[in-house]
Protein backbone atom coordinates (compact mmCIF):
# COMPACT_ATOMS: atom_id res chain seq x y z
CA UNK A 1 0.00 0.00 0.00
CA UNK A 2 1.30 3.74 -0.39
CA UNK A 3 -0.16 7.12 -0.67
CA UNK A 4 -0.57 9.39 -3.06
CA UNK A 5 -0.62 12.58 -0.84
CA UNK A 6 1.87 11.11 2.04
CA UNK A 7 2.02 15.09 2.86
CA UNK A 8 -1.59 15.23 4.40
CA UNK A 9 -0.77 13.05 6.71
CA UNK A 10 1.11 15.54 9.05
CA UNK A 11 -2.35 16.68 9.57
CA UNK A 12 -2.55 14.27 11.84
CA UNK A 13 -0.27 16.18 14.52
CA UNK A 14 -3.12 18.28 15.21
CA UNK A 15 -5.35 15.39 16.49
CA UNK A 16 -3.48 15.94 20.31
CA UNK A 17 -4.70 19.39 20.60
CA UNK A 18 -8.10 18.77 19.18
CA UNK A 19 -8.32 16.33 22.08
CA UNK A 20 -7.01 18.98 24.68
CA UNK A 21 -9.08 21.50 22.95
CA UNK A 22 -12.86 20.02 23.33
CA UNK A 23 -11.68 18.26 26.50
CA UNK A 24 -11.13 21.90 27.87
CA UNK A 25 -14.30 22.82 26.54
CA UNK A 26 -16.04 20.68 28.60
CA UNK A 27 -14.79 22.34 31.60
CA UNK A 28 -17.44 24.87 33.75
CA UNK A 29 -18.06 27.94 32.04
CA UNK A 30 -18.55 29.55 35.80
CA UNK A 31 -18.41 28.23 39.55
CA UNK A 32 -21.63 28.26 41.62
CA UNK A 33 -20.61 28.52 45.49
CA UNK A 34 -23.49 25.90 45.62
CA UNK A 35 -21.83 23.40 42.68
CA UNK A 36 -21.16 20.91 45.52
CA UNK A 37 -24.95 19.90 46.33
CA UNK A 38 -25.28 19.21 42.81
CA UNK A 39 -22.56 16.84 42.95
CA UNK A 40 -24.40 14.60 45.54
CA UNK A 41 -26.96 14.12 43.29
CA UNK A 42 -24.90 11.92 40.57
CA UNK A 43 -24.76 12.10 36.62
CA UNK A 44 -26.98 10.62 34.28
CA UNK A 45 -26.39 7.43 32.50
CA UNK A 46 -25.98 9.63 29.63
CA UNK A 47 -23.39 11.45 30.59
CA UNK A 48 -20.80 8.32 30.50
CA UNK A 49 -21.07 8.65 26.52
CA UNK A 50 -19.50 11.91 26.93
CA UNK A 51 -16.12 10.33 25.97
CA UNK A 52 -17.42 8.36 23.07
CA UNK A 53 -18.51 11.41 21.72
CA UNK A 54 -14.76 12.90 21.90
CA UNK A 55 -13.48 9.79 20.64
CA UNK A 56 -16.01 9.56 17.61
CA UNK A 57 -14.48 13.10 16.91
CA UNK A 58 -11.65 12.14 16.91
CA UNK A 59 -11.67 9.13 15.11
CA UNK A 60 -13.45 11.02 12.10
CA UNK A 61 -11.11 13.75 11.93
CA UNK A 62 -8.59 10.88 11.60
CA UNK A 63 -10.12 9.02 8.77
CA UNK A 64 -11.02 12.31 7.23
CA UNK A 65 -7.17 13.30 6.66
CA UNK A 66 -6.21 9.50 6.08
CA UNK A 67 -8.32 10.04 2.96
CA UNK A 68 -6.83 13.08 1.62
CA UNK A 69 -3.49 11.47 1.68
CA UNK A 70 -4.97 8.96 -0.76
CA UNK A 71 -4.17 5.33 0.46
CA UNK A 72 -3.71 2.95 -2.55
CA UNK A 73 -3.63 -1.03 -2.85
CA UNK A 74 -0.97 -1.58 -5.61
CA UNK A 75 -1.36 -4.87 -7.83
CA UNK A 76 2.29 -5.63 -9.81
CA UNK A 77 1.59 -7.26 -13.24
CA UNK A 78 4.21 -8.35 -15.35
CA UNK A 79 4.19 -8.97 -19.48
CA UNK A 80 7.04 -11.00 -20.57
CA UNK A 81 8.19 -10.78 -24.08
CA UNK A 82 10.83 -13.35 -25.69
CA UNK A 83 12.15 -14.83 -28.67
CA UNK A 84 12.51 -18.81 -27.92
CA UNK A 85 15.05 -20.96 -29.55
CA UNK A 86 13.42 -23.96 -30.63
CA UNK A 87 15.70 -27.40 -30.07
CA UNK A 88 15.63 -31.06 -31.20
CA UNK A 89 17.17 -33.21 -28.68
CA UNK A 90 18.60 -35.62 -30.57
CA UNK A 91 19.56 -39.06 -28.79
CA UNK A 92 21.35 -42.27 -29.95
CA UNK A 93 19.31 -45.61 -28.76
CA UNK A 94 21.68 -47.81 -29.95
CA UNK A 95 22.93 -51.28 -27.97
CA UNK A 96 26.12 -49.63 -27.71
CA UNK A 97 24.60 -46.82 -25.04
CA UNK A 98 24.36 -49.51 -22.22
CA UNK A 99 28.04 -49.24 -22.08
CA UNK A 100 28.94 -49.00 -18.43
CA UNK A 101 32.05 -46.06 -18.66
CA UNK A 102 29.20 -43.50 -17.40
CA UNK A 103 29.23 -44.23 -13.39
CA UNK A 104 27.41 -44.94 -11.79
CA UNK A 105 25.50 -45.43 -14.56
CA UNK A 106 25.01 -46.60 -18.37
CA UNK A 107 25.66 -44.09 -21.54
CA UNK A 108 21.97 -44.01 -22.25
CA UNK A 109 20.70 -43.20 -18.23
CA UNK A 110 23.26 -40.36 -18.28
CA UNK A 111 22.53 -38.71 -21.60
CA UNK A 112 18.72 -39.06 -20.61
CA UNK A 113 19.10 -37.85 -16.87
CA UNK A 114 21.58 -35.04 -18.57
CA UNK A 115 19.07 -33.93 -20.97
CA UNK A 116 16.16 -33.47 -19.14
CA UNK A 117 18.02 -31.14 -16.73
CA UNK A 118 18.61 -29.53 -19.45
CA UNK A 119 15.09 -28.90 -20.75
CA UNK A 120 14.13 -28.28 -17.47
CA UNK A 121 16.52 -24.73 -17.80
CA UNK A 122 14.72 -23.72 -20.83
CA UNK A 123 11.84 -22.32 -19.66
CA UNK A 124 10.93 -20.28 -23.08
CA UNK A 125 12.24 -22.24 -25.56
CA UNK A 126 10.35 -25.36 -27.39
CA UNK A 127 11.89 -28.64 -27.49
CA UNK A 128 11.68 -31.71 -29.18
CA UNK A 129 13.21 -35.16 -29.12
CA UNK A 130 13.87 -37.61 -31.71
CA UNK A 131 15.49 -40.83 -31.12
CA UNK A 132 17.26 -43.39 -33.56
CA UNK A 133 19.19 -46.41 -33.99
CA UNK A 134 18.99 -48.81 -36.96
CA UNK A 135 16.47 -46.03 -38.31
CA UNK A 136 15.16 -42.68 -36.67
CA UNK A 137 11.61 -41.02 -36.01
CA UNK A 138 10.54 -38.23 -34.17
CA UNK A 139 9.46 -39.39 -30.25
CA UNK A 140 7.99 -35.67 -29.03
CA UNK A 141 7.72 -32.65 -31.61
CA UNK A 142 8.42 -29.48 -30.78
CA UNK A 143 6.25 -27.87 -27.33
CA UNK A 144 6.27 -25.48 -24.67
CA UNK A 145 4.77 -28.15 -22.42
CA UNK A 146 8.52 -29.30 -20.81
CA UNK A 147 6.35 -31.72 -18.58
CA UNK A 148 5.56 -33.66 -21.23
CA UNK A 149 8.73 -33.01 -22.90
CA UNK A 150 10.34 -34.41 -19.30
CA UNK A 151 7.59 -37.39 -19.76
CA UNK A 152 9.12 -38.48 -23.13
CA UNK A 153 12.67 -38.12 -22.48
CA UNK A 154 11.82 -40.92 -19.01
CA UNK A 155 11.28 -42.89 -21.78
CA UNK A 156 13.90 -42.80 -23.97
CA UNK A 157 16.06 -46.38 -23.66
CA UNK A 158 18.23 -48.73 -25.84
CA UNK A 159 15.80 -50.50 -28.51
CA UNK A 160 13.19 -48.12 -29.16
CA UNK A 161 13.34 -48.66 -32.60
CA UNK A 162 13.55 -52.64 -32.61
CA UNK A 163 16.51 -52.97 -34.54
CA UNK A 164 20.23 -51.93 -34.45
CA UNK A 165 22.79 -49.96 -35.72
CA UNK A 166 23.39 -45.80 -35.97
CA UNK A 167 21.89 -43.83 -38.77
CA UNK A 168 22.47 -40.74 -37.80
CA UNK A 169 22.17 -38.84 -41.33
CA UNK A 170 18.68 -40.17 -40.97
CA UNK A 171 18.70 -38.84 -37.51
CA UNK A 172 19.52 -35.76 -38.57
CA UNK A 173 16.97 -35.62 -41.37
CA UNK A 174 14.29 -36.53 -39.16
CA UNK A 175 14.58 -33.85 -36.88
CA UNK A 176 15.85 -31.07 -39.36
CA UNK A 177 12.71 -32.06 -40.56
CA UNK A 178 11.24 -30.72 -37.72
CA UNK A 179 12.35 -27.66 -37.33
CA UNK A 180 12.77 -26.55 -40.85
CA UNK A 181 9.34 -24.61 -40.21
CA UNK A 182 9.56 -23.62 -36.94
CA UNK A 183 9.41 -20.22 -35.90
CA UNK A 184 11.90 -19.76 -33.22
CA UNK A 185 14.69 -16.59 -33.15
CA UNK A 186 16.72 -20.05 -33.77
CA UNK A 187 17.08 -23.60 -34.70
CA UNK A 188 19.21 -25.76 -32.66
CA UNK A 189 20.05 -29.38 -33.21
CA UNK A 190 21.74 -31.44 -30.29
CA UNK A 191 22.92 -34.93 -31.47
CA UNK A 192 24.29 -37.25 -28.95
CA UNK A 193 25.86 -40.40 -30.17
CA UNK A 194 28.43 -43.33 -29.41
CA UNK A 195 28.85 -44.54 -32.52
CA UNK A 196 29.43 -44.40 -36.37
CA UNK A 197 26.77 -44.00 -39.09
CA UNK A 198 26.11 -47.52 -40.27
CA UNK A 199 22.66 -47.55 -41.52
CA UNK A 200 20.30 -45.11 -43.30
CA UNK A 201 19.83 -44.05 -46.71
CA UNK A 202 21.33 -40.68 -46.16
CA UNK A 203 24.76 -39.67 -45.87
CA UNK A 204 25.52 -37.73 -42.01
CA UNK A 205 27.33 -34.75 -44.22
CA UNK A 206 24.98 -34.25 -46.85
CA UNK A 207 22.35 -34.23 -44.36
CA UNK A 208 23.68 -31.72 -42.12
CA UNK A 209 24.39 -29.79 -45.59
CA UNK A 210 21.02 -29.48 -45.71
CA UNK A 211 19.80 -28.40 -42.01
CA UNK A 212 22.49 -25.83 -42.66
CA UNK A 213 20.89 -24.79 -45.52
CA UNK A 214 17.65 -24.48 -43.21
CA UNK A 215 19.50 -22.42 -40.87
CA UNK A 216 19.81 -25.01 -38.14
CA UNK A 217 22.89 -25.20 -36.17
CA UNK A 218 23.86 -28.75 -35.09
CA UNK A 219 25.55 -29.14 -31.63
CA UNK A 220 27.17 -32.80 -32.19
CA UNK A 221 28.31 -34.53 -28.73
CA UNK A 222 30.64 -38.11 -28.96
CA UNK A 223 30.34 -40.31 -26.22
CA UNK A 224 32.91 -43.20 -24.63
CA UNK A 225 35.34 -43.29 -22.00
CA UNK A 226 39.11 -43.24 -23.71
CA UNK A 227 40.38 -47.12 -24.52
CA UNK A 228 36.54 -48.03 -24.94
CA UNK A 229 34.31 -49.29 -22.71
CA UNK A 230 32.44 -52.66 -21.76
CA UNK A 231 28.57 -53.36 -22.39
CA UNK A 232 26.89 -56.03 -21.49
CA UNK A 233 25.31 -58.77 -23.52
CA UNK A 234 22.95 -60.99 -23.00
CA UNK A 235 23.79 -64.71 -24.39
CA UNK A 236 20.74 -67.36 -24.46
CA UNK A 237 23.52 -69.71 -23.06
CA UNK A 238 25.97 -68.48 -20.98
CA UNK A 239 23.23 -65.74 -20.37
CA UNK A 240 24.60 -61.91 -19.12
CA UNK A 241 28.29 -61.22 -20.71
CA UNK A 242 30.75 -58.04 -20.82
CA UNK A 243 31.81 -57.14 -24.26
CA UNK A 244 34.48 -54.46 -25.12
CA UNK A 245 33.35 -51.78 -27.29
CA UNK A 246 36.56 -50.32 -29.26
CA UNK A 247 37.16 -46.30 -28.65
CA UNK A 248 37.18 -46.62 -32.76
CA UNK A 249 33.53 -47.05 -32.80
CA UNK A 250 33.09 -43.07 -32.46
CA UNK A 251 33.61 -41.22 -35.24
CA UNK A 252 35.23 -37.90 -33.98
CA UNK A 253 35.75 -36.47 -37.31
CA UNK A 254 32.25 -37.13 -38.86
CA UNK A 255 31.08 -35.61 -36.01
CA UNK A 256 33.05 -32.25 -36.06
CA UNK A 257 32.24 -31.65 -39.49
CA UNK A 258 28.99 -32.14 -39.13
CA UNK A 259 28.95 -29.72 -36.47
CA UNK A 260 31.26 -27.34 -38.04
CA UNK A 261 29.19 -27.47 -41.46
CA UNK A 262 26.49 -26.04 -39.63
CA UNK A 263 28.03 -23.48 -37.72
CA UNK A 264 27.61 -25.51 -34.44
CA UNK A 265 30.29 -27.35 -31.79
CA UNK A 266 31.35 -30.66 -31.22
CA UNK A 267 31.81 -32.27 -27.95
CA UNK A 268 33.24 -35.23 -26.60
CA UNK A 269 31.67 -36.59 -23.49
CA UNK A 270 33.92 -38.94 -21.65
CA UNK A 271 32.03 -39.64 -18.50
CA UNK A 272 28.84 -38.08 -16.46
CA UNK A 273 30.14 -34.87 -14.91
CA UNK A 274 31.69 -34.03 -18.23
CA UNK A 275 28.45 -34.92 -20.25
CA UNK A 276 26.75 -32.25 -17.81
CA UNK A 277 29.55 -29.79 -18.19
CA UNK A 278 28.68 -29.73 -22.22
CA UNK A 279 25.01 -29.16 -21.75
CA UNK A 280 25.88 -26.25 -19.66
CA UNK A 281 28.05 -24.85 -22.13
CA UNK A 282 25.66 -25.37 -24.75
CA UNK A 283 22.60 -24.09 -22.36
CA UNK A 284 25.47 -20.91 -22.18
CA UNK A 285 25.76 -20.18 -25.39
CA UNK A 286 22.47 -20.69 -26.93
CA UNK A 287 20.71 -17.81 -24.75
CA UNK A 288 16.50 -16.66 -25.22
CA UNK A 289 16.32 -12.80 -25.23
CA UNK A 290 13.74 -12.12 -22.32
CA UNK A 291 12.35 -8.50 -22.32
CA UNK A 292 10.18 -8.11 -19.36
CA UNK A 293 7.49 -4.93 -18.82
CA UNK A 294 6.54 -4.59 -15.20
CA UNK A 295 2.79 -2.67 -14.73
CA UNK A 296 1.41 -1.43 -11.58
CA UNK A 297 -2.16 -0.81 -11.15
CA UNK A 298 -3.11 1.23 -7.88
CA UNK A 299 -6.87 1.21 -6.52
CA UNK A 300 -8.25 4.11 -4.32
CA UNK A 301 -8.94 2.80 -0.70
CA UNK A 302 -10.26 6.57 0.27
CA UNK A 303 -13.78 5.67 0.01
CA UNK A 304 -13.03 3.09 2.14
CA UNK A 305 -12.26 5.63 5.44
CA UNK A 306 -14.83 8.62 3.85
CA UNK A 307 -17.80 6.61 4.27
CA UNK A 308 -17.09 5.11 7.80
CA UNK A 309 -16.06 9.25 9.35
CA UNK A 310 -19.16 10.34 7.54
CA UNK A 311 -21.03 7.94 10.00
CA UNK A 312 -19.43 8.79 12.63
CA UNK A 313 -19.40 12.51 12.27
CA UNK A 314 -23.11 12.10 11.79
CA UNK A 315 -23.05 10.13 14.63
CA UNK A 316 -21.95 12.10 16.98
CA UNK A 317 -23.94 15.05 15.91
CA UNK A 318 -27.09 13.11 16.58
CA UNK A 319 -25.84 12.32 20.15
CA UNK A 320 -24.60 16.19 20.93
CA UNK A 321 -27.66 17.46 19.30
CA UNK A 322 -30.22 15.14 20.15
CA UNK A 323 -29.20 12.35 22.87
CA UNK A 324 -26.44 14.88 24.86
CA UNK A 325 -28.20 18.31 24.80
CA UNK A 326 -26.47 20.93 27.29
CA UNK A 327 -28.80 23.56 28.65
CA UNK A 328 -26.83 27.26 27.59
Amino acid sequence: MRFANPLYLLLLLILPYLLWHWKKARQPAFFHPFAEIFKSIGQASRVQLLPLVQILKITAVAFFIIALARPQAGQKSEEIYNQGIDIMLVMDTSSSMRALDFKPADRISAARNTAKEFVKARNYDRIGIAVFSAFAYTQCPLTVDHDAALNFLDQVDVGMTQNDGTAIGSAIATAANRLKNSTGKSRVLILLTDGRNNMGEIDPLTASQAAAALDIKIYTIGCGAPGGALYPVDDPVWGRQYVKIPEQELDENTLAKIAETSGGRYFRATDTESLKKIFEQIDKMEKTDIKTVKYTSYTELAGFLMWPAFAMFLFELFLSYFFLRRIP
